[in-house]
């Protein structure tokens, strides 16, 4: 099959449900074994963000917090939404300062993603910050946050453990061990 075939006819669009950060439709498709199905399709008003600030001593900041949708508490990279509009380093430089509590002066794109591409058009951005200030946190109002600043190498084994399951923050980690060679 050709990579540039589209193997899916859309027939129809509903809008199921918007709000301020998800427009969500159904659409009647038939799908690419030409069979009529339905598919659902989550559309994202802002870019997912998130940074892995590591300090000079090789020290990575992790942030803990309640995740509603899994009823579940997580430690994770901060993270956070970034306006389609504007400069998503612009959005992480603010998340990486109200959440953690620190600015950086060196900046480095490690990775841009697909969120979760089978039901959504979610994209995301995963940066590495370093050349680390504190100054101090200031969250949302909807944000009961907790700081672990460890080695880089309790946060990797967190990973292996099962520990960690966000996936900007299993990105990251990856990513940077292989960048940074830790």
């Amino acid at each position: 099959m050709s990579q540039n075939k589209q193997p899916w006819k859309t027939l129809s669009k509903k809008i199921i449900y918007d709000n301020p950060w998800i427009h969500v439709e159904e659409h009647d498709v038939i799908n690419p074994g030409g069979h009529a199905a339905i598919y659902g399709v989550v559309q994202f008003k802002n870019y997912a963000l998130g940074v892995i600030p590591i300090d000079n001593e090789g020290n990575v900041y992790l942030i803990g917090q309640h995740r509603y949708p899994f009823n579940e508490y997580t430690w994770e990279i901060p993270e956070g939404g970034g306006n389609k509009n504007e400069d998503p380093l612009f959005n992480i430089k603010r998340e990486l300062r109200e959440e953690a509590g620190l600015i950086a002066d060196t900046w480095t794109l490690l990775q841009e993603i697909h969120v979760s591409n089978s039901v959504s058009d979610e994209y995301g951005y995963i940066y590495l910050a370093q050349n680390l200030t504190p100054c101090d946190p200031d969250p949302d109002d909807d944000e009961d946050l907790k700081i672990l600043k460890i080695p880089f190498a309790e946060a990797y084994q967190m990973l292996e453990d099962g520990k960690i399951k966000d996936s900007l923050t299993v990105i990251a980690l990856l990513k940077a061990k292989i960048v940074l060679g830790l």
